[in-house]
């Protein structure tokens, strides 16, 4: 894979995952967003951008060998949360919240596109940079 690539995914990993710590934060913290919020999404939303940002998007800037699988699992996540809004909180989540988790599954399919030759046989367990 080009290397440069892999830094674009890790540095959009970085900022998607800092954002939702910011968003989810401040309305954990008190911000009124000028909106409805349920209950458990900011809670939700610090969790998994915190791991992106502390976990998987160091895995992919040091290449390794699980920053696809963990790539995959956090847009499948993001994936079943935007579900269960559109379908158990239909009606209740607001749009800004389904907008907010339509551009996190956006970006995590650039970057697990950035990522893709990754998946190659002879990448498979390796750690190396190059």
């Amino acid at each position: 894979m080009d290397d440069m690539r892999g830094k674009v995914a890790s540095i959009l990993a970085l900022i998607i995952g800092v954002m939702a710590v910011v968003a989810g934060g401040g309305v954990l913290l008190g911000r009124d967003p000028g909106y409805s919020v349920i209950g458990w999404l900011p809670i939700y939303n610090v969790a998994a951008g915190a791991f992106t940002a502390l976990i998987t998007a160091i895995l992919i800037w040091r290449r390794h060998r699980l920053a696809v699988p963990f790539t995959a699992t956090t847009l499948g996540l993001h994936v079943v949360v935007m579900l269960f809004l559109l379908t158990a909180y239909r009606g209740t989540a607001a749009s800004q919240s389904l907008v907010a988790m339509a551009i996190r599954i956006a970006v995590w399919v650039g970057i697990l596109a950035l990522l893709w030759d990754w998946r190659k046989p002879d990448r498979i367990g390796s750690t190396s940079r190059g």
